[in-house]
């Protein structure tokens, strides 16, 4: 399970973003002051992603960039500042990503998987229950038993509702990220292979109605 640091001195933002990667998979620790951060690094705290606030009191974001970056921990930062400048220092220095509030907790999410996988952080074995992926084989086993049935396009709608589980996906967000952008099919063609995952995996992929599915997977 990757390990996300969480530095945001809003509470409420900082609660939602916890919460937000806790149920998707990720293990989370919160700060909400960059003084609490650099004690941590002190004590050997380790991460495999820190998602920074640029403004927080007793050290900013600017200042953790630089002892995260010594601790290899890689950065994105999600901040209120959209100014040019703000943007230009924290990539020149070091950061990976930068998002500007307010933002949508999916793209978050999709930039998170990004730097986890340009690092090789990413989980190689994803736990759904009785189910089990295993990405780096491209297989999956339902208690502990192979599901050879699987087709290559229902195994990568299977790992991108994995990867986003508990968050509710468009019909529309499916089609792109597993058959493109040009895929001339229709919306129906996700219903279908949703039907026949749900059939050989067992797993609760629920209908959410007027937006698409959601894997529900207890945290």
């Amino acid at each position: 399970m990757s390990k996300i640091l969480i530095a945001e001195d809003e509470d409420a933002i900082n609660r939602a973003l916890c919460l937000y990667l806790s149920l998707t998979g990720y293990e989370t620790v919160s700060f909400h002051d960059g003084a609490e951060v650099l004690d941590w690094l002190r004590d050997g705290g380790r991460a495999d992603l820190a998602v920074l606030d640029i403004m927080m009191p007793k050290a900013d974001g600017f200042e953790l960039l630089k002892p995260l970056r010594k601790a290899e921990i890689p950065v994105l930062f999600l901040t209120a500042r959209g100014d040019i400048e703000a943007k230009y220092k924290g990539l020149t220095e070091g950061a990976e990503d930068y998002m500007v509030k307010p933002f949508e907790m999916l793209e978050l999410l999709v930039r998170v998987e990004k730097i986890l996988k340009r690092y090789q952080r990413t989980d190689e074995v994803m736990n759904l229950g009785t189910v089990t992926i295993n990405t780096a084989q491209r297989k999956v086993f339902r208690e502990n038993e192979e599901l050879t049935g699987l087709t290559p396009m229902e195994y990568d709608l299977l790992l991108m509702l994995a990867r986003h589980r508990n968050v509710a996906l468009s019909r529309d967000q499916l089609l792109d990220a597993v058959w493109g952008y040009d895929y001339p099919g229709t919306t129906r063609t996700a219903d279908v292979h949703i039907a026949q995952l749900r059939r050989k995996t067992g797993l609760n992929i629920s209908s959410v109605p007027k937006v698409g599915y959601r894997l529900e997977v207890a945290p």
